[in-house]
C-alpha cells in the first residue's frame, strides 16, 4: 500500500509507469491534476476498454494481453493474464495538419518565446543571473534545447509542438514548462554533463539503443534483470552519490539519444521504450525506488513527448499489481501507448513492433553479429497447428546459399535438402528431419554450395498444437567469390 501511496501523491505523465526499476521512461504529458480531461474519442475507447476488462473478467484472467491485433479466440496461460493496451496514434509535427486552434496556440506560444528572449527572460530566469548563451547586451538572447534553437526553423516548431502537447495546449503553461526547462538543464550542467566520461560497460548491458521499429523509431532496451547482480546493484544503489551518479549516466544517455532524432517537420523526433522486466529486481529494494522516484520527476518536468510506445514484457504479476493501482490516475492516452506481455508472448508480440532483422536474437529476432545485417530483409511465416510448411529457394547457376531460420519457441521437426531441376538425379539430404527443441540454439545457420540448377527445399513440421512463427532469410553468393 505504501507503493500505491506513493503513486497517488505522484504526478504520473502519459507515456510514464512506474516500472520501480531504475529507468523510467521520458514523459510526454506530465499529469498537474490526477483527473485530466482525455482526448477525442475518449468515450468511445473507455467504453471499448470496459468491455475488454469485462472480458478478461469472463476468461478467468486466462487471457494475456498484447495489442490490439490480438485475435480474440487466442488465450494464454492464467499466470500469464495482462491488461489490454489501446491504439495510439501519433500527432502529426507538420504545422500545416494541425488544426485552427493548435496552430494559433503554437504562433501565441511563438510570440512569448521571441519576446522572451528580446528581453532576456531566460537568462535572469536562471540562477544568479547567468545567461544560457553569452550575447551582447543589445541582441536577443539565443536559447537551445537538444541542440535546436528555441525560435529558428521548423525544427523549432517541432520542439515548441512538445511542450504545448504536454500541456494540452495551455499557451502560458507551455512557456511555463520552457522556461523551467531551460533553468534545470543550466542548473543540472547540461552542456558539460555531455562531454563528461560516464561511460560503465555494466550499465550499457542494462541501458541500451539497437535497431528501430517498423516506423523509424530507435528502439531504446532497458534490461531491467541487469540489476539483479548484487555488485552492480550496490555499485549503482548503495548511496546517494553513486545514485546521482547513475541518475547523470541516465540523463547523459537519455540527452545523447535524443540528440540524433531527426526534428524536421514529418521526421522521427519520438523513442521506443522496450521494458524487459525478467528477473527484474522487486518493489522491496528501497534504494531503486528512491533512484525511480528522482528519475521520475526529473523527466516528466523536462522531456515532454519523446515516448512513442511503451513495450514491457516478461511482465511479472508483482509489476501487474502495481500498474492495477495507477491504471485509474492515467488518461486513456496514456495507457494506450503501453503494451504488455508475459513471457510466452514477448517475442510474438515485439514482433509486431519491430521487424525480425532489427530485434536481437535474444528477443526473438534475428539481429546479430555474422554473415547477415539489418539490410538483410527476413520472411515471416505463420505454420498453423498439426500443419507442415515448407519454403523453397530455387537457384539456376553454382552459387553458395546460406540461409538462417528460427522458430519462435521451436519444438518443430526441421529438415533440408537440395532437389536438383534436371530429371533423374537424386535429391540430396542437407539436413535430415529433427526434432529442434525450444532450448537449442535459437538460430539455425546453414549453407550449401550449388553446382547444378534446381532448389533447396526447407521443411517445418509443426505438430504442437499451437501456431508458430517462423522466421528465415537467405544469401546467395556466386562461386566464383568464393
Amino acid at each position: 500500500m505504501a507503493m500505491a501511496e506513493e503513486l497517488q501523491q505522484t504526478n504520473i505523465s502519459q507515456d510514464q509507469v512506474l516500472p520501480v526499476v531504475p529507468h523510467v521512461a521520458p514523459a510526454d504529458k506530465p499529469d498537474t491534476n490526477v483527473l485530466v480531461p482525455e482526448d477525442k474519442n475518449t468515450q468511445h475507447k473507455q467504453e471499448e476498454k470496459e468491455a475488454s476488462l469485462e472480458k478478461e473478467k469472463e476468461k478467468k484472467n486466462a487471457a494475456e494481453t498484447e495489442t490490439e491485433t490480438e485475435t480474440e479466440n487466442e488465450v494464454s496461460k492464467p499466470d500469464e493474464a495482462i491488461p489490454e493496451s489501446g491504439s495510439f496514434k501519433e500527432e502529426s509535427t507538420i504545422v500545416s495538419d494541425l488544426p485552427e486552434s493548435e496552430k494559433k496556440a503554437l504562433q501565441e506560444l511563438k510570440h512569448l518565446v521571441q519576446e522572451a528572449l528580446s528581453k532576456h527572460d531566460f537568462s535572469a530566469a536562471e540562477k544568479e543571473g547567468e545567461s544560457v548563451t553569452a550575447v551582447a547586451e543589445e541582441s536577443a538572447e539565443e536559447v537551445s534545447i537538444w541542440g535546436v534553437p528555441l525560435v529558428a526553423d521548423e525544427r523549432s516548431d517541432v520542439i515548441l509542438l512538445k511542450f504545448l502537447r504536454a500541456r494540452d495546449f495551455k499557451v502560458k503553461e507551455a512557456m511555463a514548462m520552457i522556461k523551467s526547462t531551460i533553468r534545470w538543464r543550466k542548473e543540472f550542467g547540461m552542456e558539460e554533463l555531455l562531454l563528461e566520461e560516464l561511460g560503465d560497460d555494466d550499465l550499457a548491458k542494462a541501458v541500451y539503443m539497437h535497431g528501430f521499429d517498423k516506423e523509424g523509431h530507435p528502439v531504446c532496451y532497458n534490461v531491467y534483470g541487469e540489476f539483479q547482480d548484487k555488485e552492480l546493484y550496490k555499485k549503482t544503489f548503495s548511496d546517494e552519490e553513486k545514485r546521482v551518479r547513475f541518475l547523470r549516466w541516465r540523463i547523459q544517455f537519455l540527452e545523447k539519444s535524443i540528440r540524433k532524432l531527426d526534428f524536421a517537420p514529418g521526421g522521427i523526433c519520438t523513442i521506443v521504450q522496450l521494458n524487459d522486466l525478467k528477473n527484474s529486481p522487486g518493489p522491496a529494494k528501497w534504494e531503486l525506488r528512491q533512484a525511480t522516484k528522482q528519475a521520475l520527476q526529473l523527466l516528466q518536468d523536462n522531456y515532454p513527448e519523446f515516448v512513442a510506445k511503451q513495450l514491457f514484457i516478461n511482465v511479472p504479476w508483482w509489476y501487474l499489481a502495481v500498474n492495477r493501482m495507477i491504471s485509474p490516475f492515467l488518461t486513456q492516452r496514456t495507457k494506450s501507448k503501453f503494451v504488455f506481455a508475459g513471457p510466452s508472448k514477448s517475442a510474438e508480440t515485439l514482433l509486431r513492433y519491430i521487424a525480425a532483422e532489427q530485434l536481437p536474437v535474444k528477443y526473438g529476432g534475428l539481429s546479430k553479429d555474422g554473415e547477415f545485417g539489418i539490410s538483410d530483409a527476413v520472411t515471416e511465416i505463420t505454420v498453423k497447428p498439426a500443419a507442415k510448411h515448407t519454403v523453397e529457394f530455387p537457384v539456376t547457376e553454382s552459387c553458395l546459399l546460406s540461409w538462417e531460420l528460427r522458430v519462435i519457441g521451436w519444438d518443430v521437426s526441421y529438415g533440408a535438402e537440395f532437389v536438383p531441376t534436371s530429371e533423374g538425379s537424386y535429391t540430396v539430404i542437407i539436413q535430415k528431419a529433427r526434432k529442434v527443441a525450444s532450448s537449442e540454439e535459437p538460430v539455425l545457420c546453414s549453407n550449401y554450395k550449388i553446382g547444378e540448377p534446381g532448389k533447396v527445399v526447407l521443411t517445418i513440421d509443426n505438430q504442437s498444437s499451437k501456431k508458430k512463427k517462423l522466421l528465415y532469410r537467405l544469401k546467395v553468393k556466386p562461386s566464383s567469390s568464393e
